[in-house]
């Protein structure tokens, strides 16, 4: 069996991009251990906070009931604190991830996958998928620890940008989805227009390296995610989905494999990639 090391940035983003690649590896056998960079202090704050209880608190109570489906085996919190989303006044805070030096914060994780002696690691891609400053931090910390573990198998979780398109365009011919993930009237989204980052979300289909198959596990991938209530609400755009779009929006998981060239085969995190002829 094989340790998989899933590096994500905020409490909840480990099931949204990589739910079901994780229940998929837990359900094989193999040994999945979550890294979380920071505590998620910037998220939506519920009105059900008993006294004394934090929103941190509740988040990792959360992230640890969504480990308990998806099957995780092991979580480590680095501790950094939430940079919130581009142009917060929280990006100057000086404790926040994305102002952590990417040499210190890769070396954290390079100890985690030498003592996990981990054969593959997932980031984000270059922008963080959406240009999310803590995002951007995962993937700069995760070169770092590639660059001092490099038995380690490096793949970057990422969003087919033109499956997306194709998605949000059937969801809105068909009246299936009404909102976008932020809350925005569908009409006015364009899923191939800028995002956080001023680049578009995701990546080109052209671009991506590996497609996983994870069909068989959405039902622990929505699962999880109805652990994280206080950022995923049922009413949300994730929850709300019809069953056949949450599987045509989840049911394969996307990555740029470090090391392999497109164009993407349909495989395993574990599979060996194929050699050009």
């Amino acid at each position: 069996m094989a340790t998989l090391v899933c590096f994500h940035a905020h409490p909840d983003d480990e099931v949204i991009s990589t739910g079901g690649s994780i229940a998929r590896a837990a359900a094989d056998g193999h040994r999945v251990v979550l890294v979380v960079a920071t505590n998620g202090d910037h998220g939506e704050v519920p009105d059900d906070l008993a006294v004394g209880e934090s929103l941190v608190d509740r988040r990792r109570v959360e992230t640890e009931a969504s480990a308990a489906v998806l099957g995780i085996s092991r979580i480590v919190w680095l501790g950094y604190t939430d940079s919130g989303m581009t142009g917060w006044d929280q990006n100057g805070d000086p404790a926040s991830f994305h102002l952590a030096d990417p040499e210190e914060a890769g070396a954290r994780l390079a100890e985690i996958l030498r003592e996990e002696a981990a054969d593959a690691l997932t980031i984000y891609d270059w922008h963080g998928n959406y240009g999310h400053p803590d995002h951007v931090a995962v993937h700069r910390a995760g070169l770092v620890a590639e660059r001092l573990v490099p038995s380690v198998r490096v793949l970057e979780a990422t969003m087919n940008r033109d499956a997306f398109v194709r998605m949000i365009e059937v969801a809105r011919q068909t009246g299936a989805l009404t909102e976008t993930p932020g809350g925005d009237d569908m009409d006015d989204f364009d899923p191939a227009g800028p995002a956080d980052d001023g680049n578009p979300m995701g990546t080109p289909e052209t671009e991506l390296t590996l497609a996983v198959d994870v069909s068989a596990h959405l039902a622990a991938k929505r699962d999880a995610m109805r652990c994280h209530r206080s950022q995923i609400e049922d009413t949300s755009f994730f929850l709300e989905m019809p069953d056949d779009v949450f599987s045509e929006a989840f049911g394969v998981e996307w990555f740029i494999e470090h090391g392999v060239e497109p164009p993407h085969r349909l495989g395993w995190i574990f599979d060996a990639p194929a050699v050009p002829a």
